[in-house]
């Protein structure tokens, strides 16, 4: 079982990316799905993430109004709407699954090495 990711690349600051990631071998349904973010450097850092439970989403404030957080459980696939990028947001980005539901509208519940499953990761630069 895997989770692949597509969508990543060179955008410019104010730039719109949708990142995606559909699962191999598991069905999403029965899973919380989150994205991580990492830069040289820098701890990794949850961005957001969605309880299969009850829908909750939670977003870091870095990128709360900008990104949005979705899923398509009959695709298998977990999204993450990237509006109004900024050279901050320029980083390597997982998404990932666990199947003890965790996410609330608080916090992502869990942490990079906590999760069932994860992406291999995508580069995103924000750049002009």
């Amino acid at each position: 079982a895997q989770l692949v990711e597509s969508g990543g690349g060179l955008v410019q600051p104010g730039g719109s990316l949708r990142l995606s990631c559909t699962t191999s071998g598991f069905s999403l349904i029965y899973y919380d799905i989150y994205w991580f973010r990492q830069t040289p450097g820098k701890e990794r850092e949850g961005v957001s993430c969605n309880s299969m439970r009850d829908g909750a989403t939670f977003y870091a404030d870095s990128v709360k109004g900008r990104f949005t957080v979705s899923r398509d459980n009959a695709k298998n696939t977990m999204y993450l709407q990237m509006n109004g990028l900024k050279s901050d947001d320029t980083a390597v980005y997982y998404c990932a699954a666990s199947l003890v539901s965790r996410c609330t509208t608080k916090a992502m519940g869990v942490s990079f090495g906590g999760v069932d499953y994860t992406g291999k990761g995508l580069l995103v630069t924000v750049s002009s």
